[in-house]
């Protein structure tokens, strides 16, 4: 009895400590859950894929494309809720989760900001400060700021000292840039502001500079811009035969505008010119700076073959311009006034080019063409008789033009082209420079460094005509010209490139 009474007890003792440990076992999986959601503070739309943690650790959980996230079944406990997502700031929230509930939370997430040392200022390079007689086209260059941003943005100030009008110029990233069409004569003040979206703008010192006077360029000339002929101005070369490339150029027209064959009259200090206005050719005239434009004609255009074959020229003293219409020539007062018919041809050729003796202004010398281009005559022309006194070509097959006279008429100049071909697209293959002395009555080609598949056309001479500039550009259709300077006389064994991409040069 002794012993059963022992085991009665121990089984009694062993009973209650089961049951006790079975009451805490239940107090430790007591659970509840846990829900919310992550907006950005921006613009309060729902963020997804954003890490939710929480501290005591439970499950990892992401939100949905709603921005809805969902803990259940977690240990009831008071937690720290962290919401991490790239681009934004961590957030942190407190919550305490209590049995068989389900708590909320909500998150707000703030876009991180890097924080940048703010750019150095930069450093003005060029132009240098007070440099003098730059041309109206200037490279502004300045150092790169000193910053661990991922980008910066400059702005360029540019004021007119004279005129106090700003413009402002937003460069990205890039140290240079160019400004065109500067007034010429004007003092400027430049600075340059450096910006990273995150620290106040930090700005240069403010340097100056000043523009050359308008420029006496002796030469005229024409390029292409957008698909339209622009007249420029330039300097590169005088009589001595030493030249640059492309110095000092200087846009004379819009290029808005298609304008060529640009024509020089000293005595008028005007420019006169070729522009197309609603599909006819007219005369035009500028002052020397491009400024003051005014149209000549207007009932009768300048007409024929080909508006890139077409030439005019002004009276000696300025005070007329001869012009072709098919095969009429006529002259005009400056201003639109006075229209006179002067000639007409007899067998119905056309009149492509003019040009008039300094010296006697009575002496024309005329080309004309057929329909095609071909069947080329270059004369004098006496105009108080209507008579032919010299015959400089005719009856030679290809292309011919560029004819200009002497001051005195002792002298020809004009180009051919020496193949000989006619075709129907007025192709050019070989072209050369002549020069008619009227003394002998003969032409003698110029010996130019001209090569095989190359054209020389558009020939000029010099004010003092001791040198000769022309147009050169190769013989395949679409082909680049350039203008180059011959000194007559042989001393300089090459010709002279004096403008790029330019053609219809003229030398007062």
């Amino acid at each position: 009895m002794r012993i059963n009474n022992f085991i009665y007890r121990f089984l009694l003792v062993l009973f209650a400590f089961t049951i006790s440990c079975s009451e805490d076992t239940i107090q430790d999986e007591l659970t509840g859950g846990l829900t919310g959601t992550v907006i950005s503070s921006e613009d309060n739309m729902p963020l997804s894929n954003v890490k939710i943690t929480t501290n005591p650790s439970s499950s990892t959980v992401f939100t949905d494309a709603n921005g809805f996230f969902s803990l259940l079944n977690i240990a009831v406990d008071d937690y720290s809720v962290m919401a991490e997502l790239e681009d934004f700031d961590t957030a942190f929230e407190g919550v305490a989760v209590i049995p068989d509930e389900i708590a909320t939370v909500a998150f707000e997430l703030d876009r991180s900001s890097i924080t940048n040392d703010p750019p150095s200022a930069p450093i003005l390079v060029l132009p240098a400060d007070g440099a003098d007689d730059l041309e109206s086209e200037v490279m502004f260059v300045w150092s790169r700021s000193e910053s661990n941003a991922e980008s910066l943005t400059y702005d360029l100030e540019l004021r007119n000292a004279f005129t106090n009008e700003i413009e402002n110029y937003t460069v990205e990233q890039d140290t240079t840039f160019t400004v065109n069409n500067l007034d010429l004569g004007a003092t400027y003040f430049w600075q340059v502001t450096v910006s990273d979206d995150d620290n106040s703008p930090v700005s240069s010192t403010i340097s100056e500079f000043s523009t050359l006077a308008f420029p006496s360029n002796p030469f005229l000339f024409v390029k292409k811009e957008g698909g339209n002929s622009v007249i420029y101005s330039g300097d590169g070369a005088g009589d001595t035969g030493n030249s640059q490339v492309d110095v000092n150029l200087f846009q004379l027209t819009d290029d808005a505008t298609n304008s060529f064959r640009p024509r020089k009259s000293n005595e008028a200090q005007r420019i006169a010119f070729l522009r197309t206005v609603g599909g006819s050719t007219h005369i035009f005239t500028m002052d020397l700076t491009g400024e003051n434009v005014q149209q000549v004609t207007s009932t009768i255009p300048v007409s024929g073959f080909r508006q890139d074959e077409l030439d005019f020229t002004w009276s000696p003293n300025g005070g007329r311009i001869i012009y072709p219409s098919f095969d009429r020539l006529y002259s005009i007062n400056p201003d639109g006034s006075d229209l006179d018919l002067i000639y007409q041809t007899t067998d119905g050729s056309f009149i492509s080019e003019v040009d008039i003796q300094e010296f006697d202004a009575d002496l024309l010398l005329l080309k004309t063409n057929n329909v095609n281009g071909y069947d080329v005559r270059i004369f004098t022309l006496r105009l108080t008789t209507g008579l032919e006194e010299t015959v400089v070509l005719e009856g030679l097959p290809g292309a011919a033009g560029g004819v200009q006279i002497s001051a005195n008429g002792d002298r020809i100049l004009y180009s051919r082209d020496t193949s000989n071909s006619q075709n129907p697209q007025y192709r050019i293959f070989a072209s050369r420079l002549f020069i008619y002395e009227a003394a002998s009555a003969t032409s003698v080609e110029l010996v130019t460094d001209v090569i095989t598949g190359k054209n020389d056309l558009d020939p000029r001479f010099s004010p003092s005509e001791g040198n000769i500039i022309f147009t050169r550009v190769d013989s395949n259709t679409g082909a680049i010209p350039s203008i180059f300077l011959f000194e007559l006389g042989g001393n300089n064994p090459e010709d002279d490139e004096l403008f790029t991409s330019a053609n219809m040069p003229d030398w007062e």
